[in-house]
C-alpha cells in the first residue's frame, strides 16, 4: 500500500514528538517533580506512559511507587507549569513540520490536531512555533472520557473537521498514538520520536518515516 494524499481530505496531527520536539522536556519535567515527591525514576522509565495524558501517568506511577499522594491533580498542575517554561524556552518546530502544513494548506485539506498534552500546552506550542493559523480544529484528550491509546480524541476531531474517519490520515510518533488512530479507523503514518527505544510494535501504522520531511516528499509526488 503506498501513501496518496489525494486519498484523504484531513490530515490529523499528534503534537508531542510530531510537531516538537517535546518528549525530552516532558521527561525533564516529571523527573524534576517527581523527584520532589522522593521519587528515584529516571527519564527512562517514562518510556512506559509515552503517549498518555498526564493525568493517567501521574496516577499510574502513583499507584506503581506506592507514593500515596491524595492530590494528583497538584502534581499535575506542577508538571504542565514546567512544561510551559521548557517550551517557552526550547520551542523549535521538527524538520518538515512547516513545509507540511504548507502543503497541506495550499491543497485546502483540511488539518486537525489531537493530543494527550492540555489545552494550555496546545496553545503555547502553536503560538511559539507560530503555527496556529495552520490548523482547522485543535483538540486535547484532556475533555475526553478516555485518552489514548482510545480512539475518542481522533473520532471528535473528525467529527469537528465534518470529515469521515476513513478520510483521515493520522500522524503519530507513539505506539499508544498509533493504536489510538487505527481504533478510530484512520491511515495512521508512524514517525518515531528519536529518544524512544526502538519497537517494533510501530510496525502496526500504516505507514511509517524517518521524518516528516521524507513523508511531505511523498505528498508531491501524489500531484
Amino acid at each position: 500500500m503506498s501513501l496518496k494524499i489525494t486519498d484523504f481530505e484531513a490530515v490529523i496531527f499528534d503534537m508531542d514528538g510530531v510537531l516538537i520536539d517535546s518528549e525530552p522536556l516532558w521527561k525533564i519535567a516529571m523527573e524534576a517533580v517527581f523527584s520532589e515527591l522522593g521519587s528515584t525514576l529516571q527519564k527512562s522509565d517514562f518510556q512506559k506512559t509515552v503517549g498518555l495524558r498526564i493525568d493517567e501517568v501521574i496516577h499510574f506511577w502513583n499507584l506503581h511507587e506506592s507514593w500515596g499522594i491524595e492530590d494528583e491533580e497538584a502534581i499535575q498542575e506542577k508538571i504542565i507549569s514546567k512544561m510551559e517554561e521548557l517550551i517557552t524556552a526550547n520551542a523549535q518546530p521538527l524538520p518538515g513540520v512547516i513545509e507540511t502544513l504548507t502543503f497541506l494548506k495550499s491543497k485546502g485539506i483540511r488539518i486537525g490536531l489531537a493530543t494527550s498534552s492540555s489545552s494550555r500546552l496546545i496553545r503555547i506550542v502553536l503560538k511559539e512555533l507560530a503555527i496556529a493559523d495552520f490548523f482547522d480544529f485543535t483538540h486535547s484528550a484532556e475533555t475526553e472520557d478516555y485518552g489514548k491509546p482510545h480512539p475518542a480524541v481522533y473520532l471528535t476531531v473528525s467529527q469537528k473537521l465534518a470529515v469521515h474517519p476513513t478520510k483521515c490520515l493520522v500522524i503519530e510518533d507513539s505506539l499508544n498514538g498509533v493504536i489510538s488512530g487505527l481504533a478510530a479507523k484512520m491511515k495512521v503514518v508512524c514517525i518515531p520520536e528519536k529518544t524512544h527505544f526502538p519497537n517494533p510494535k510501530l510496525a502496526l501504522a500504516d505507514f511509517q518515516f524517518e521524518t516528516m520531511s521524507e513523508m511531505v516528499r511523498i505528498f508531491y509526488l501524489d500531484l
